[in-house]
């Protein structure tokens, strides 16, 4: 198996999107959208970092077109 298709089959895990200010109804609820997003985010960089590890040749390209 080549790394290319080692690669595809084991993609970069894609960055968690950032609510809108508007999702957030304001009403102190728990979970907030945002209390949820922080938790995807911490989830995605641990995710983000194991697959540097498997793919070392592939996260320094990602990483300095992803920041």
């Amino acid at each position: 198996m080549s790394d290319a298709t080692d690669a595809n089959d084991d993609p970069r895990p894609e960055e968690p999107i950032e609510p809108d200010l508007n999702e957030c109804c304001g009403n102190g609820c728990t979970p907030c959208v945002f209390d949820t997003y922080a938790e995807e985010r911490r989830r995605w960089q641990t995710a983000v970092k194991a697959w540097s590890e498997r793919h070392p040749e592939q996260a320094t390209t990602e990483e300095t077109t992803h920041t």
